[in-house]
């Protein structure tokens, strides 16, 4: 994998390298787009959190790796937090939408 055409296909492989091609190939939305977490069904929105969950995991193996190498690039494992933090938020605004809300 590299940063060629296909850098951000199969997402499969699990490696170190493969988790900063495919980091590196997503576009944030702009910061005050609108979310449409309204427009989706419950079942889209618990697939799309094991995804962001599973992606989480992946960033935080990552960013472990670079960081025990000792040689990491600095700017690299800021951005990557910073996109760790940005799936955190949506985790929390997807079990946000799918629990509940209990009235005491």
């Amino acid at each position: 994998m590299g940063t060629g055409p296909g850098a951000c296909k199969g997402f499969a492989e699990h490696s170190l390298f493969s988790i900063l091609d495919v980091t590196a190939c997503k576009e944030s939305p702009p910061v005050n787009a609108p979310s449409d977490i309204s427009m989706k069904t419950d079942e889209v929105l618990r697939v799309e959190l094991e995804v962001f969950r599973r992606e989480h995991r992946d960033l935080d193996e990552a960013i472990r790796a670079l960081e025990e190498k000792g040689t990491a690039d600095q700017l690299t494992i800021k951005r990557l937090k910073k996109q760790k933090l940005r799936l955190k938020d949506k985790i929390a605004l997807i079990e946000d939408r799918l629990t509940p809300d209990i009235i005491a």
